[in-house]
């Protein structure tokens, strides 16, 4: 154990805490980040540390600037540095800072349910809070459990999921992920979780990669095939992405939801549309499905809600699953201390009156094809292999030989994205990610405030890196 000097009572020196520790130390010495090889900072390396946004940019300690590619975590959705959001919180936080929605509401939890349940398509009208995405996953696999129950199918209880997809970290969301090095060291999960082909184009059998309407029927049916598989009795919900985010943004071919719902009412399944990165803009419309045509039972949602503001989740599932709760004694046994919390959901409510105010669901729809055909540029280069995704939120994956779709081994992998890439596309000034859940990517889904001339910056940042990696390799 380390010993912590007594934080000091004064303001702190630029770049250093209270404490008087320079900020990339204390952070190596003391916090415990996400999804981090901490390694890399007890090797000479450093631990990158923002101080500021604004807009589309980001700055770090040393005062160099950043395009925030990746919107925080596909979060940022109105960009950095908004003042009427952190008004919004402090305003909320004056008039009542807390209290639980355990058998009690507060105004803003209340508006905030209203307001997601009127931009819901369908008849998705009740709005259950958790603090993220994560526990919203969590949330809708145990309603579907417990729905089935009160509906005389105490077996329908498994869930199907896509190869690659992410879901979320905790046990059970954590089951219906398809990643299996996310999950080998937490294992056992949960049981009942089963995983089928996703809509991954460039890598679908080669019969069917020139007809994508071919492509998405087929893939459906694999759901269809599983269910049949382990007895529609048995099975409760299916869990989908309306871009599937991990392996690089794989959006869905024409037809494909239209035949995953028929499949789910033919053998009463739920559809579950995991929409904690595609809703709130991201590919357009303030609900994904509604930019693939398709009514779910239960979405999913956070991270654009507040922008990043403050933390939010939510669940919102149909009336018809809300039905059994309406009468006699029953109740859903589930909840948050922090689900629905009255500043998150003041900055919520402003949030999303920036979208209607500067209207940017339209300017995602009228620039997408924009974005999309600036970043197709790359595709000159002999490492870009495909470029893939929807709205603000797309994928380059990385290819050993362009020509026959070659990818890299395990170690080529690791020397391209974290020997050279993450680095050099920091060093270049644009924060991404650098990701290999499945083949090799860059993934990028920047604030939904940005147009052509960030578009053109950011491709040519990405060239140039990426011009970097072919003769590094």
């Amino acid at each position: 154990m380390t010993t912590t000097p007594t934080p000091a009572t004064t303001s702190s020196a630029p770049g250093t805490t209270p404490a008087g520790t320079a900020y990339a130390d204390a952070a190596r010495d003391h916090l415990w980040m996400h999804f981090t090889r901490h390694s890399t900072y007890y090797d000479g390396g450093q631990v990158p540390v923002i101080v500021k946004g604004e807009g589309h940019k980001i700055w770090d300690d040393k005062g160099k600037e950043y395009i925030d590619g990746l919107a925080g975590l596909f979060v940022v959705q109105v960009g950095h540095g908004r003042a009427e959001l952190a008004e919004a919180a402090a305003k909320q936080a004056k008039d009542l800072a807390f209290f639980p929605l355990w058998s009690y509401a507060h105004p803003k939890a209340i508006e905030l349910a209203e307001r997601l349940a009127a931009g819901a398509p369908g008849d998705l009208n009740r709005v259950f809070f958790t603090t993220g995405g994560g526990e919203a996953v969590e949330t809708a696999w145990k309603l579907a459990k417990q729905y089935f129950k009160l509906k005389g199918k105490p077996t329908k209880t498994k869930v199907i999921s896509r190869n690659v997809a992410y879901h979320g970290t905790p046990q059970g969301a954590l089951s219906i992920t398809g990643i299996p090095d996310a999950k080998a060291v937490f294992e056992p999960l949960v049981p009942g979780t089963f995983k089928v082909p996703n809509t991954n184009l460039y890598r679908a059998p080669e019969h069917l990669r020139e007809d994508e309407k071919a492509f998405g029927r087929w893939a459906a049916d694999r759901i269809a095939e599983a269910i049949e598989f382990e007895g529609p009795d048995t099975v409760a919900a299916v869990f989908l992405e309306p871009v599937q985010n991990s392996g690089g943004c794989f959006p869905p071919p024409p037809g494909y939801f239209e035949r995953v719902r028929e499949i789910c009412d033919e053998y009463d399944v739920l559809l579950v549309s995991d929409e904690v990165i595609c809703a709130f803009g991201r590919i357009g419309s303030m609900f994904a499905c509604d930019d693939f045509n398709y009514v779910p039972d239960i979405i999913t949602c956070a991270k654009g809600m507040t922008s990043g503001y403050s933390p939010i989740g939510a669940m919102i599932a149909s009336d018809k699953l809300f039905e059994p709760f309406k009468h006699g004694t029953t109740m859903f046994p589930h909840g948050f201390t922090f689900g629905g919390h009255p500043v998150s959901s003041a900055v919520a409510m402003a949030n999303l009156d920036i979208f209607e105010r500067e209207g940017l669901n339209d300017h995602v729809k009228e620039n997408a094809p924009k974005f999309r055909q600036t970043l197709e540029r790359l595709l000159d280069l002999p490492i870009v292999g495909d470029v893939r995704g929807a709205g603000y939120f797309y994928g380059i994956e990385l290819v050993k030989d362009k020509e026959t779709r070659e990818t890299f081994n395990d170690d080529e992998a690791e020397r391209l994205l974290r020997g050279y890439l993450s680095k050099a596309l920091f060093d270049a000034g644009i924060y991404c990610r650098a990701d290999d859940r499945g083949d090799p990517v860059v993934q990028l889904a920047p604030p939904l405030t940005i147009g052509q001339a960030e578009f053109d910056d950011i491709e040519s940042r990405l060239r140039s890196v990426l011009q970097g990696a072919q003769q590094h390799l």
